[in-house]
């Protein structure tokens, strides 16, 4: 029987494989509700791993995924498709697609047999358009699009989909740091103006420090800390978790911390000739 959870989205002893590989052993997590969690940590240390989990993209060797205490592997798909948006890496889009097509198809949990399109569907698509900029690609194929385009039209179904708990993996890839930057306030905007709880996978640490209410930084497939980015982030975890020396400094516009990385290795007399200049 599964021990009752503090909130809507949590994993208990989760273990995760892909076949005879285990990545994540052991995993307890809470995810806090009605907040930005960010998940951090290096190359294959698990965190796109334990995002699929989370999505029921992958199904557990143990343990569980819980939402609203009841095992996710035991719910109907529809029925988490309308609580739970995914945004995995690198998604694939079907061929000769437009962007308004597949950004609608982000209403599929909400339509019934009966009733294929509403008002409400051409409501929601076509704000996720608006807010995401790209509304004007709206007749566009897919496959024509840039990188950046085409990653802003995936985080469009993705709100399109309006959950109420939104999974991101890496949504900032491909982005130039304008883009990135506009996503990442869109993330904050829907979780603050709309209540959505927020789970993201970053690879840039001081993105994941600027826009989590929660951080969660992983190495070897478990978690090596967690909380406030405030209180977590130290030059001590910065060492354990990327093996890279740094200095924390105060953030000169959000006030919070800013990493400043230091050097893996001793540099060169040259080099440290050059920064004394």
């Amino acid at each position: 029987m599964s021990r009752p959870s503090a909130s809507r989205l949590s994993a208990r002893d989760l273990t995760l494989a892909y076949e005879d590989r285990t990545v994540v052993e052991g995993l307890d997590l809470e995810i806090p509700d009605d907040k930005v969690t960010i998940v951090v940590g290096p190359n294959a240390c698990g965190k796109s791993t334990l995002l699929r989990a989370l999505g029921r993209l992958l199904k557990p060797r143990r343990g569980a995924v819980l939402l609203d205490g009841a095992e996710l592997a035991g719910l109907p798909a529809k029925e988490i498709a309308r609580l739970v948006g995914v945004l995995p890496q690198s998604p694939t889009p079907p061929d000769g697609i437009t962007v308004a097509d597949l950004v609608a198809r982000g209403r599929q949990p909400h339509q019934k047999w009966w009733q294929q399109w509403s008002e409400a569907d051409e409501h929601a698509v076509g704000e996720a358009l608006e807010r995401t900029n790209t509304a004007a690609l709206a007749d566009r194929l897919v496959d024509e699009l840039s990188g950046g385009q085409r990653q802003r039209v995936w985080i469009a179904m993705a709100l399109a989909q309006d959950t109420e708990l939104l999974l991101l993996d890496e949504p900032t890839t491909y982005l130039d740091v304008a883009h990135q930057v506009e996503v990442l306030d869109l993330v904050r905007r829907l979780n603050v103006e709309r209540g959505r709880t927020v789970v993201a996978v970053l690879h840039d640490l001081n993105q994941a420090i600027r826009y989590a209410d929660h951080l969660v930084a992983m190495k070897d497939g478990r978690v090596v800390a967690q909380g406030a980015p405030d209180e977590v982030v130290t030059t001590e975890l910065v060492q354990e978790v990327f093996g890279l020396s740094s200095v924390i400094i105060p953030d000169p516009v959000t006030g919070g911390r800013l990493v400043v990385p230091g050097y893996s290795r001793q540099p060169s007399a040259a080099t440290a000739k050059t920064i004394a200049r």
